[in-house]
């Protein structure tokens, strides 16, 4: 399988911090602030969505590495959005480099990893 995913992909998402979103609700901390686990979520998820369209029919990806550091604490209210840039494609292994904002701020920025997978195999080897 050969995979057309250009390189340097730009994608982008958004996201309000709610308070689901904070590290007292995620149980990483006690501060009402947007928790690192939600901002690794948005980063995997700009990435995920970046390279859908581009895969071929039964087939998704998986995260399998993320290195990632969050810089700045954002308030519930606030938007943050996630710049997602593919960066290498090694036969199925695709790399990104992901950068999160408050507003012009450079809130998280991170290394990140995914595997493409044909899900139905991938969940039949799970369940056997």
């Amino acid at each position: 399988m050969e995979l057309n995913i250009p390189e340097s992909l730009i994608y982008e998402i958004k996201q309000t911090v709610a308070s689901e979103h904070t590290a007292k609700a995620y149980g990483s901390g006690l501060a009402e602030v947007y928790a690192t686990p939600a901002m690794i979520a948005l980063m995997e998820n700009a990435a995920y969505k970046s390279i859908e369209e581009f895969l071929p029919e039964g087939y998704s990806s998986v995260g399998m590495e993320i290195n990632m550091q969050h810089l700045k604490a954002t308030l519930p209210g606030k938007e943050v959005k996630a710049i997602s840039k593919v960066t290498d494609v090694d036969g199925r292994k695709v790399t990104f480099e992901i950068k999160v904002f408050e507003n012009e701020e450079l809130a998280g920025s991170a290394t990140h990893r995914r595997f493409v997978i044909n899900s139905q195999r991938f969940m039949e080897k799970l369940n056997s």
